[in-house]
C-alpha cells in the first residue's frame, strides 16, 4: 500500500497558523473525557464512544456552526470519508467510505434512511437547514446487520438537535461569485414539549458558466412527552435548482431536485418503540441546458419506512434487542418507467456490556427482498480495556445492497442499464486500538479489509472506440486493505490539534480488460491537519484546516480553509474562506471532470434576538 507523503511546506503550515497564535488569552477548563461522548451507530442503544467496539466518529454541529458552511465541511473532518463533490454549496455531493463506491454508503436523518431509490447521487440530499443539526455520526465499516441494505463502506446518521432554550436566531451572508445566505432558527422549550423551527436559502450565481445554485430548506420538529414515552415528529422540505455543467459528461446541463420527508418516532413505555417515514424526491434533469432533447428526465420517487424495535434485559450487563422493518420503494419517471420493490426484515442483537472491562456484541438480520430474494447479514464486535486507558476492539459484518433503478433501466449517450444485476455483497473485518491519555489527548488506529462479491459499476472495455457508452455491470470479485490513524490534541490557552489520515490499497478492475466510472475513483492517501483556537475576548473561533487527497492515478491534491467565528453574544460574525490555497482540482473525474471552485470567501452576521433559560 502506497502512503503519501505530505508535501505541504512549512511555510503553508505557519501561514495557516500565523492568524491563530495570539497571545494574552486566559487557559481553558479541562476537555470532557473524550470516552463519555455518547454515540448512537453500531448499536440498537445509545453508548459511550469507549464502550464502542466499533470504529465511530462523532461529529457535533451546534457548537462550532458558523465556522462550517456545509454539512460536507463537518463530514471531511473524518480521513476515513472521500466526498466527491460536484455542485457547490452542499447542492450535490457523492459520499464513501473506507474505498468503496458512494453507492455502498448509506445515509440516515434521526435514523432514517435517505438513501435515493433512483440514484444515490441524491444520499446527501438532506432536507433539513445545517442550523438545525445537533450532530453527525459515521461508522465506519458495514452495517447492514442493523441498518440494511447500502451499508457496505460505512454508515452517516445525521441528527438534529434537541433545545435546551428558547431562542431564536437570524442569519445573513455574502459571498464571492454573487452569493447570499439567509437562515433562521425559532427554538421553544416548555414544560412537556419542545419545537424547532428552522429555514435557510443558500445562492449564487456559480463561478462559471452553467454552474449556480439555490437552494431552500425548511424543517418543523416537535417533541411531546406522554404517558407512553416520548413522541417525536419532523417534518422537512427542500428545493434545490443548480447548473450542472459537465456533471455527468461534457454537457451544459441542468437540474432541480426537491424533497419532502415526514417521520415520527414514538416510545411505547421504556422497552419498545416505533418509527414510520415517508420520503418523496423529485429530479427535473435537462441534459442541455434550455434546449428540450428526448434525453430530459423527470423522476419522482417516494418510500415509506416502518420499525419496531424491543429491548429487553436477559441479566445485569446483557441486553437482547430485536424487531421488525418494512421498506416499501417506488418511482414514476418518462425515462426510467415505473417500478416498485418492497422488503422485510426481522433482526437480533445480543450485547455484553461490562463497565470498565469492555463488551461484545453478536446480531443478525435476514432481509427479504421483492420476488423472494433473502440477504442474511451477520455480524460480531469486541472490545476490552488495557491499562493504561488503552482500549482494543475488533470487528467483522456483511453488507449488502441493492441496485438502484438508474443502474437498472437508466440509458443516455454515455451510460447504458442493465435489468439483470443482483445485489452488491460484502465482508468487512477490523481491528483497532483507542487510546485515552487523560482528558486532552485522544489516538486511535485501525486496519480494516473488504472483500466484495458482485459490486456494481458502469463499465467498458479498455480498448472500446471513443463514444462507447459505459454499461451497469457486477463485478465479481475486488479487495480493499487499508489503515486509518488519528490524534486529538487539547492544548493550553484554548487551542486544538487535530491529525487524520486514511490510506487504501484495492484491486482495479481494469486487471479484467475494464475501465469503470467509479470504482476506481477511491482515495489512495486522504490526510487532515486541523488547528482551532479560541480567543477569549472577543470569543472568537479561529479554524484552519489543510486537507490532502490522493486519487487513484492521480497527483495528491491540499485543499486549504480557514474560518473565523463569534462564539457567543446577540451578534455574531463570521468569515469562511474556501480553498484559499486556490487549489485548481477536481473531486469527479469520470465520465467528465467536474472543476471544484477557486478560492472564494464567505461573511456574514448571526443575530440572536431573544433567549429565557428554563430549569
Amino acid at each position: 500500500m502506497r502512503i503519501l507523503g505530505l508535501q505541504i511546506t512549512g511555510t503553508l503550515f505557519g501561514l495557516a497558523l500565523l492568524p491563530l497564535c495570539a497571545a494574552g488569552q486566559t487557559a481553558a477548563p479541562a476537555a470532557p473525557a473524550v470516552s463519555t461522548t455518547v454515540v448512537v451507530l453500531g448499536s440498537f442503544d445509545p453508548i459511550s464512544e469507549g464502550e464502542s467496539a466499533r470504529s465511530v466518529e462523532v461529529l457535533e454541529t451546534q457548537k462550532e456552526r458558523l465556522a462550517f458552511p456545509t454539512l460536507q465541511d463537518y463530514l471531511r473532518m473524518d480521513s476515513s470519508v472521500v466526498l466527491q463533490q460536484r455542485g457547490g454549496g452542499g447542492t450535490q455531493a457523492d459520499v464513501s467510505l473506507r474505498g468503496t463506491t458512494f453507492e455502498q454508503t448509506l445515509v440516515l436523518l434521526n435514523g432514517f434512511r435517505m438513501n435515493d431509490v433512483e440514484t444515490s447521487h441524491f444520499n446527501l440530499d438532506v432536507p433539513v437547514p445545517l442550523d438545525a443539526l445537533g450532530a453527525i455520526d459515521v461508522l465506519h465499516g458495514a452495517g447492514s446487520t442493523l441498518y440494511g441494505s447500502d451499508a457496505i463502506g460505512g454508515v452517516v446518521d445525521v441528527l438534529t438537535y434537541r433545545p435546551t432554550v428558547s431562542s431564536l436566531q437570524l442569519r445573513t451572508g455574502w459571498s464571492s461569485f454573487g452569493g447570499q445566505q439567509e437562515a433562521f432558527v425559532a427554538s421553544g422549550v416548555w414544560a412537556r414539549w419542545s419545537e424547532v423551527l428552522a429555514g435557510g436559502r443558500d445562492k449564487s450565481d456559480g463561478f462559471t458558466v452553467d454552474r449556480d445554485y439555490s437552494s431552500r430548506q425548511l424543517s418543523s420538529e416537535t417533541r411531546i412527552a406522554t404517558r407512553l414515552g416520548e413522541s417525536d415528529v419532523l417534518l422537512a422540505v427542500s428545493d434545490r435548482p443548480f447548473g450542472a455543467n459537465l456533471f455527468y459528461g461534457p454537457y451544459n446541463s441542468f437540474e432541480r431536485t426537491k424533497g419532502w420527508f415526514a417521520g415520527l418516532h414514538q416510545q411505547l413505555g421504556t422497552q419498545t418503540s416505533a418509527s414510520v417515514a415517508y420520503r418523496r424526491h423529485t429530479d427535473e434533469f435537462d441534459l442541455f441546458r434550455g434546449v428540450p432533447t428526448p434525453y430530459d428526465n423527470n423522476h419522482i420517487d417516494q418510500n415509506w419506512e416502518g420499525t419496531l424495535r424491543r429491548a429487553d434485559r436477559i441479566a445485569k450487563n446483557l441486553r437482547l434487542f430485536y424487531g421488525l422493518e418494512e421498506d416499501t420503494d417506488q418511482i414514476r419517471s418518462n425515462s426510467l418507467g415505473n417500478h416498485g420493490r418492497n422488503r422485510g426484515a426481522g433482526y437480533v442483537q445480543a450485547e455484553l456490556r461490562v463497565p470498565g472491562r469492555g463488551s461484545v456484541s453478536v446480531g443478525a438480520r435476514e432481509e427479504v427482498l421483492s420476488g423472494g430474494h433473502a440477504e442474511f447479514s451477520p455480524s460480531a464486535a469486541a472490545s476490552f480495556w488495557l491499562p493504561r486507558s488503552v482500549k482494543l476492539r475488533a470487528s467483522a459484518g456483511h453488507g449488502f445492497r441493492l441496485p438502484t433503478f438508474v443502474d437498472l433501466y437508466y440509458s443516455d449517450p454515455t451510460h447504458a442499464p442493465n435489468e439483470a444485476l443482483v445485489p452488491e455483497t460484502a465482508w468487512n473485518f477490523d481491528g483497532g486500538a483507542d487510546w485515552y491519555s487523560r482528558a486532552n489527548t485522544t489516538a486511535a488506529v485501525t486496519f480494516f479489509y473488504n472483500r466484495l462479491q458482485n459490486t456494481i459499476d458502469y463499465t467498458r472495455a479498455v480498448n472500446a472506440p471513443t463514444g462507447t457508452p459505459y454499461t451497469a455491470t457486477n463485478l465479481e470479485s475486488l479487495r480493499y486493505l487499508g489503515v486509518e490513524a488519528s490524534l486529538t490534541m487539547q492544548l493550553r490557552r484554548r487551542q486544538q490539534v487535530r491529525l487524520a489520515y486514511t490510506g487504501v490499497s484495492g484491486a482495479q478492475p481494469s486487471l479484467d480488460g475494464l475501465t469503470s466510472v467509479y470504482v476506481a475513483n477511491y482515495a489512495v492517501n486522504n490526510a487532515s491537519f486541523e488547528y482551532r483556537k479560541t480567543l477569549a475576548r472577543p470569543d472568537v473561533l479561529v479554524r484552519t484546516r489543510v486537507g490532502v487527497e490522493q486519487h487513484v492515478g492521480q497527483t495528491a491534491y491540499p485543499v486549504w480553509d480557514v474560518e473565523a467565528a463569534r462564539q457567543h453574544g446577540w451578534i455574531r460574525p463570521y468569515v469562511q474562506i474556501a480553498n484559499l490555497s486556490n487549489t485548481n482540482y477536481a473531486e469527479i473525474l469520470r465520465p467528465s471532470a467536474v472543476p471544484m471552485p477557486p478560492r472564494s470567501f464567505m461573511g456574514g452576521v448571526e443575530f440572536e434576538l431573544h433567549r429565557h433559560h428554563h430549569n
